[in-house]
């Protein structure tokens, strides 16, 4: 039997994120620096013969049959006409409704697997495409690298990021996606910007439009923020809950990990210029 076991599914950090506009269907218009990080979930996956595609194990508030994985295998598999299936088994430590891409990301990895174990042939590019099917962040993960998006998030272009360690907070709060794009106090029409204007600069004032909404709607997110932001500048990932702050070294980021209240949870991550699976299909 085919296996492939341990791969990686990464975090992302928006390292901003801008509301410029709104399309006519209802969807933002966005612009955000995409960072991953070495803080994943991971996936094995085990070839099947009879087509059906299984979830192995279970995960709490999440069905298989809405599961992002099984989504994604079931969409590779009738795009291709692959009559084969897959035993999918999801180790998950990312936490959900944190604004890390956790499920989107899980998805990718899953498309990339079963890429490789199917032997379906999908070029990035087509596995990209495919991807946007299952949700605006996916495209990201299967990008490869860094990257600079626009649009709904799918326009992407590589992005040359520092090396640096972030100290990620998690609130203790989920916060769902559509309350935030939702909300009438939203900002909406943040001036575009130019990928050279975030690579060169730092005069302009890189923010995360969603995070004052968040803030009013989950106090918790704001309370880890200013008290994260006494070490750096903190903020808000994708549309919450979790807060990060850059350091320069490791040694920087485990002293301010030693002085986290024990009311968060927190991690270090350091920061990734490539998709792990990389390394994991060549």
């Amino acid at each position: 039997m085919q296996k492939l076991e341990n791969c990686p599914a990464p975090a992302k950090l928006n390292l901003f994120l801008h509301v410029t506009g709104r399309r006519a269907d209802g969807y933002h218009l966005l612009q955000t620096a995409f960072q991953l990080i070495d803080h994943c979930d991971y996936l094995d996956f085990a070839v099947r013969e009879d087509g059906q595609i299984v979830r192995t194990n279970d995960i709490e508030g999440v069905p298989a049959d809405s599961d992002l994985i099984v989504r994604a295998a079931r969409l590779l598999q009738q795009q291709t006409a692959c009559p084969l299936g897959a035993d999918l088994t999801l180790h998950k430590h990312l936490p959900m409704g944190g604004g890390l891409g956790g499920g989107s990301s899980d998805a990718a990895t899953a498309l990339m697997a079963l890429n490789h174990l199917w032997k379906t042939g999908l070029s990035r590019a087509e596995l990209m495409k495919t991807g946007l099917q299952l949700g605006a962040d996916v495209p990201f993960f299967l990008f490869g690298e860094n990257a600079f998006a626009e649009g709904v998030g799918e326009e992407l272009q590589p992005l040359d990021t520092p090396a640096c360690w972030f100290v990620v907070l998690e609130p203790g709060v989920q916060v769902p996606t559509p309350a935030i794009f939702s909300a009438k106090g939203l900002t909406r029409n943040t001036k575009p910007v130019r990928i050279a204007d975030f690579s060169s600069t730092k005069e302009l004032d890189w923010k995360n439009d969603l995070q004052t909404v968040a803030c009013a709607l989950f106090p918790q997110v704001g309370e880890a923020i200013q008290w994260l932001s006494g070490y750096g500048d903190a903020k808000m990932t994708g549309s919450g809950a979790c807060v990060f702050c850059a350091f320069a070294d490791e040694a920087s980021a485990d002293s301010v990990l030693k002085q986290v209240p024990d009311r968060w949870v927190s991690w270090k991550a350091k920061a990734l210029s490539r998709h792990p699976m990389a390394l994991k299909l060549r």
